[in-house]
């Protein structure tokens, strides 16, 4: 009996739990993961963006050669200069900024084809077989080389950014 009363005596204290875990900071494997999903979603944004251009440039390699097809059956130098006037205004309008394109034209048009890429002439366009993307999509008689025209815009197609020479 003595111990009991003993323990009687001695002012013992309740359980004391611990406070509530607090949700911040998180866990280093929270982090880990935060991280991870931030690259999957960067590498899926990304990816689509690829994908989106390199539909852009299959697409218009294709028009550009069918463009050529067309002027082989046919022999219309107007088709076929009205037609790469058209693509290369497509192309520009969903590869670039369309604030940046929508508004040109005349030599500020083709300054703006000529600083795009890097030809293998340089001014190819202001200055060379691209001027007939001026006039000739609207005379009757063009007088001008529409076949250089021709291989001039597959070269500026061929070298968007992320394309490798297939022609």
């Amino acid at each position: 009996m003595d111990e009991m009363a003993l323990a009687a005596e001695l002012p013992l204290r309740d359980i004391h739990l611990p406070g509530a875990i607090s949700w911040w900071p998180p866990a280093p494997g929270w982090w880990l993961l935060l991280a991870l999903v931030l690259v999957v979603v960067l590498l899926l944004w990304w990816w689509q963006r690829h994908k989106a251009a390199r539909r852009v440039r299959v697409v218009a390699l294709a028009e550009w050669e069918a463009l050529m097809a067309a002027f082989q059956r046919e022999q219309n130098v107007n088709q076929l200069v009205q037609g790469l006037s058209v693509l290369l205004r497509r192309v520009s309008l969903n590869y670039y900024p369309r604030e940046a394109v929508a508004g040109l034209s005349g030599e500020a048009w083709l300054r703006y084809l000529d600083s795009r890429h890097a030809l293998s002439q340089p001014n190819s366009f202001s200055e060379g077989a691209g001027r007939l993307l001026l006039k000739g999509p609207y005379q009757q008689q063009i007088d001008g080389d529409a076949l250089a025209l021709h291989a001039l815009c597959g070269e500026w197609l061929v070298r968007l950014p992320g394309l490798k020479a297939a022609h």
